[in-house]
């Protein structure tokens, strides 16, 4: 990969130092992905920045004619919301993400939360979702727990959310990763919709779930084709691998 190849974030608007981060990047069961779209929609947020770089597919997004980047921020004062509307590469995953953080950390983001699922074999039999947490630091697990969300011991974590506190942590970053159980490879909108109520606690803020329930198959049937893109990089960034737990660890 050419070395020269620049990752750059092109903002539209001002946006404020000190503001928190979600990230809905795709991912196990679109859950990312699907409440992002989801919480944009309802707090009415619009574009305010882009991911321009080459090294994403030649694809664009048409809006009344015009050509949007897939890979797109929106948001407010308060909060930005980064979301992509393609499935990144595996191949350039890591310096997508690492660049996102590096414009976190210039913009002195107050913290940064990234939603996502964790694939579980028995899926399509659970009816009440769980909800797990991880963080960049110790002192933000605290704040998962108090938040009824249940803080992962031990497991693998692959793909964006991976690098996400990843990076975070390097940067001493504040970031939390709120990852619902889902569908390997099938859109989750359910699953989307407990991370959001996670979201609501922990940020006080108030994102309704219920059109998202009620559409949930309209919105699965929408997501199909991304699943499937997205499916072939989930496999070469090991995402099969969560399914595991790391075999030292079993007594």
């Amino acid at each position: 990969m050419p070395n020269d190849w620049e990752i750059k974030i092109v903002e539209e608007k001002t946006i404020p130092e000190g503001i928190e981060v979600i990230c809905g990047l795709p991912d196990v069961g679109l859950v990312g992905v699907i409440a992002a779209a989801h919480i944009i929609s309802k707090l009415g947020l619009e574009e305010v920045a882009y991911v321009e770089t080459d090294l994403l597919p030649p694809i664009i997004i048409l809006e009344d004619g015009l050509p949007k980047s897939p890979v797109r921020i929106f948001g407010n004062n308060s909060i930005a919301i980064l979301s992509s509307e393609i499935a990144i590469p595996s191949e350039i995953v890591s310096p997508v993400v690492r660049r996102i953080i590096d414009w976190a950390w210039e913009k002195k983001v107050k913290r940064i939360f990234t939603l996502g699922g964790l694939p579980v074999p028995n899926r399509h039999e659970i009816e009440k979702l769980k909800i797990f947490g991880a963080a960049s630091e110790d002192s933000l697990l605290k704040i998962i727990r108090e938040n009824d969300v249940e803080v992962i011991q031990r497991g693998f974590l692959a793909g964006p959310q991976a690098l996400i506190l990843k990076y975070c942590s390097e940067k001493n970053i504040p970031a939390i990763a709120l990852l619902a159980e889902a569908f390997y490879n099938y859109p989750d909108p359910e699953a989307s919709s407990v991370v959001i109520q996670a979201l609501n606690k922990i940020m006080g803020i108030n994102v309704d779930v219920s059109e998202l329930i009620e559409k949930g198959e309209e919105v699965r049937l929408a997501m199909r084709d991304m699943m499937r893109r997205t499916q072939s990089e989930l496999a070469r960034m090991r995402k099969s691998h969560e399914y595991d737990i790391p075999g030292y660890y079993i007594k």
